[in-house]
């Protein structure tokens, strides 16, 4: 009687699984469809899972591939690569800044470090919209305005990955730190040699929600960037939609392109994902 309730929850619990996967991809695959149907189907029928092989075809794509100067497509370049950029350096940066400040947190004994810690957990809690206007202001102070460096440097030390690698690291034995400093290794080689290779699954995690949120970063490089050609991609793609035309061209196969480095990341580092996020959330 047991093993058929376990079964009955375990196919409700397929089931309703199913059905969240399904409301998710239903609407990748519509942009999908889409972006191999000509302009004139968008406004006939919308965004639909209908499949006609005879309207359908790879002219959306190609537009890419000529890249006209002043074409929408040649723009999206210049938007793809700035995002692309971006990303990297951003994501470099605040996986080493934040670890070692994390690390620092969970291992070494020091006056206010509690304190120091709560003042994270604080910072957690704001909204970013709040900050905005200090943060707008400190950026024309150290002239960052319409540049990447104003898009990196104002979030590339944040509150969440601090907490998530602080915590990470207090499961980590310290048996290591020991045998490091009696080795002779500098507290830097520690971290680097000993401490990082013992933090790859929280990296692998950290890496995966660092580049998806620098990757769909909407509001901050709007503020920041002005010049067309410094746009980052989900910018670049909302200014194709205007009160006098869409070019759905574009916009469905550009969309469809956008979604491919962060699903290749995330089959890259799923499995690093999957074990950061369960090590973490229970040890520490």
């Amino acid at each position: 009687m047991e093993q058929s309730n376990n079964l009955i929850l375990k196919l409700l619990l397929f089931a309703l699984f199913a059905a969240l996967s399904a409301l998710v991809l239903i609407p990748l695959v519509a942009i999908l469809i889409a972006s191999f149907k000509p302009t004139q189907e968008m406004f006939r029928f919308g965004l639909d899972l209908s499949i006609n092989p005879d309207v359908m075809s790879l002219n959306n794509y190609k537009i890419f591939l000529q890249r006209p100067p002043g074409s929408a497509a040649y723009n999206y370049y210049f938007w793809y690569r700035n995002s692309v950029i971006i990303a990297i350096v951003f994501t470099l940066i605040s996986l080493l800044l934040s670890s070692m400040v994390g690390y620092g947190l969970a291992v070494y004994r020091f006056r206010g470090r509690n304190l120091l810690f709560g003042l994270v957990l604080i910072v957690m809690m704001v909204p970013v919209e709040i900050i905005m206007l200090p943060l707008y202001k400190l950026s024309i102070t150290l002239k960052l305005m319409d540049n990447m460096w104003g898009v990196i440097l104002p979030f590339a030390v944040a509150p969440l990955p601090i907490f998530f690698f602080r915590q990470f690291a207090s499961g980590l034995p310290k048996d290591f730190l020991d045998a490091g400093r009696i080795d002779g290794c500098t507290e830097y080689g520690i971290f680097f040699r000993i401490m990082v290779p013992l933090m790859l699954p929280a990296f692998g995690a950290m890496t995966i929600l660092q580049a998806l949120g620098s990757w769909n970063n909407f509001l901050w490089p709007l503020i920041v960037l002005r010049s067309t050609e410094k746009l980052t991609l989900p910018i670049g793609l909302s200014t194709l939609i205007t009160p006098y035309g869409n070019n759905y061209e574009t916009l469905t196969s550009g969309s469809v392109l956008t979604i491919l480095p962060i699903l290749i990341l995330f089959l890259f580092f799923q499995r690093f994902f999957i074990a950061g996020l369960t090590v973490g959330g229970v040890k520490g």
